[in-house]
């Protein structure tokens, strides 16, 4: 059988989860891996061993957007202290342990793993329903069964902070709708776009 992915990819990120699932699981509780990058870090892993379009494809919509948001905010709170987008100020705080802040850095290079593996594998025009579809289950459920103060997928109020504007259920809402919209359907559209500039390429 001929595999489309890398055994020292596989390896490395079996590698990774051994180390970064018992250390969050031990300093942060079980709970925090319901934050869907999190998840995605569990399901890329998967996703690679696999070798599941699918899967990979759900992850780079979970993850491409969302890290470089991130990155973007820890760049500039690096340079300026100021955090233009917010959600990254634990980096910077010392009640969290070093080694949390360090672990979170695969925010940076998920995304390029998430990446590689859709240009290996190709794209399943599906994911997004699916990735929809498992963003609709967690998001409720980390209202419904996480503490208040951890706020995990920002069920409580956006950028981290809790909010009192608008009834809890009604923000719970309109927060499973725009999660789709604002983060996978851009990405979504891109990828798309990239796909069809690479078939035109190939056809030439």
């Amino acid at each position: 059988m001929a595999y489309r992915l890398p055994l020292a990819l596989k390896l490395g990120l079996t590698a990774w989860i051994l180390v970064w699932a018992p250390t969050y699981w031990l300093l942060l509780g079980p709970d925090n891996f319901l934050w869907l990058c999190d998840l995605a870090n569990l399901l890329l892993w998967l996703g690679v061993l696999m070798e599941s379009r699918r899967l990979v494809s759900m992850q780079l919509l979970a993850v491409a957007l969302v890290g470089f948001l991130w990155t973007l905010d820890v760049a500039v709170a690096v340079l300026s202290g100021v955090h233009p987008i917010g959600g990254t100020e634990y980096m910077f705080d010392s009640a969290y342990p070093a080694a949390v802040r360090g672990l979170s850095l695969f925010h940076l290079w998920l995304p390029c793993v998430a990446a590689y593996g859709v240009w290996r594998l190709g794209y399943d025009r599906r994911a997004i329903l699916w990735q929809v579809g498992l963003t609709w289950l967690v998001v409720p459920l980390s209202y419904w069964v996480t503490a208040p103060e951890h706020n995990i997928n920002w069920v409580q109020g956006p950028f981290g902070q809790p909010q009192e504007s608008v009834a809890p259920l009604f923000y719970l809402g309109a927060l499973m709708l725009a999660w789709p919209l604002v983060i996978y359907v851009p990405v979504h559209v891109l990828v798309l776009a990239i796909s069809r500039w690479r078939r035109h390429r190939a056809g030439d």
